[in-house]
C-alpha cells in the first residue's frame, strides 16, 4: 500500500509538473495579436449569423454567445438534431433551425445565406471517433462547400467566416487531422480572397464547455491551464469571434487566431 501511495504521488507530481512547463511554453509562446484600442466598429457586422455543430459543446457556447449579443438580430442554426439551447432560442423568435442531412449541400439554404453576414462554424469530432475519410469529409468537405454556397448566395461585406480547427492544426503536420484542417484553412482563404468575405481559424487549445454542460473536470482543467493562457470558454470563443467581426477593418482575411488571441478579443468584447 504504501509503495502504491508514492508511485501514485509520483505520478501526480510529475502530471502538475508538466502541466506547469506547459503553462510556461503557453505564455512565452502564444498571443502575438494585440486588439485595438477605440477601435472603429461597425454595429451590423453581426446582424445576422448563422452557426453550425450547435449541439456540440463548441457549437453551443457558439450559440449561447450569438443569442445573448443584443447586436445580433437573427440567427440560422444548421443541423441534424436540436437540443435544449436550440429550441429555447426558437421559442424566443430569435432563431431558425434548418434540419439538414447532407451538408455538402446548401441548395435549400439560398435565401438564407443571402442575408447571413457572420458564420460561427463549431462542426467538427475527435480524429478517434471516426475514419480518416469521414473526417476529411467533416473538416474539409462540409466548411468548403458551405462557403461555395455562400459565396454564390452573397458577396457583399461584412462577411465573416469563423472555423474553430484547433492548437496543432498544420497543413504539412504528420497528423491527419491536422494537415486537413490546415489544408480547410487554407481553402477557405483562398476561395474568400477578392471577395466581401474574410475567413478566420481558431487554433484554439482546450474549450471550455458552457456552465450547462460543464462538469467538476472542465473545471479543474481550466484551472489548470489558465496561467498559461491556454483555456477559453465556448460562449467566450464566440464573442471573440463576434468582436472581430465587427472589427471590419482590423483582421485581413486568412488570419490565424490562437488561444491567446481569442482572449484578448474576448476581454474586448467585454469592455466596450
Amino acid at each position: 500500500m504504501r509503495i502504491f501511495k508514492k508511485s501514485l504521488f509520483a505520478l501526480l507530481a510529475l502530471f502538475l509538473l508538466l502541466v506547469a512547463v506547459f503553462d510556461i511554453w503557453g505564455r512565452v509562446t502564444l498571443g502575438s495579436l494585440e486588439p485595438q484600442e477605440n477601435a472603429l466598429r461597425d454595429d451590423a457586422a453581426n446582424r445576422v449569423v448563422l452557426v453550425s455543430g450547435a449541439t456540440g459543446s463548441v457549437g453551443d457556447g457558439l450559440l449561447k454567445a450569438a443569442v445573448e449579443d443584443p447586436e445580433v438580430e437573427h440567427i440560422h442554426v444548421i443541423t441534424r438534431r436540436s437540443s435544449p439551447r436550440i429550441e429555447a432560442g426558437v421559442a424566443s423568435g430569435k432563431v431558425t433551425v434548418h434540419m439538414l442531412q447532407d451538408f455538402t449541400d446548401y441548395s435549400s439554404l439560398a435565401d438564407a445565406l443571402e442575408e447571413v453576414n457572420t458564420v460561427l462554424w463549431g462542426l467538427g469530432t475527435s480524429s478517434l471517433n471516426v475514419d480518416e475519410v469521414t473526417y476529411t469529409r467533416i473538416h474539409v468537405d462540409f466548411p468548403v462547400a458551405f462557403v461555395r454556397a455562400w459565396l454564390a448566395a452573397r458577396t457583399a461585406a461584412p462577411m465573416a467566416f469563423h472555423y474553430v480547427t484547433g492548437m496543432g492544426t498544420d497543413p504539412e503536420g504528420d497528423a491527419q487531422w491536422a494537415r486537413d484542417k490546415g489544408r480547410a484553412e487554407r481553402e477557405l482563404a483562398e476561395m474568400a480572397d477578392g471577395t466581401g468575405l474574410r475567413t478566420f481559424s481558431y487554433r484554439s487549445a482546450y474549450i471550455r464547455p458552457t456552465t450547462e454542460r460543464a462538469n467538476p473536470f472542465t473545471y479543474v482543467a481550466e484551472a489548470l491551464l489558465r496561467p498559461g493562457k491556454l483555456v477559453i470558454t465556448a460562449k467566450a470563443l464566440g464573442q471573440a469571434m463576434l468582436e472581430i467581426s465587427a472589427r471590419t477593418a482590423e483582421l485581413p482575411n486568412g488570419t490565424l487566431i490562437d488561444n491567446a488571441d481569442s482572449i484578448a478579443y474576448a476581454d474586448a468584447y467585454h469592455s466596450r
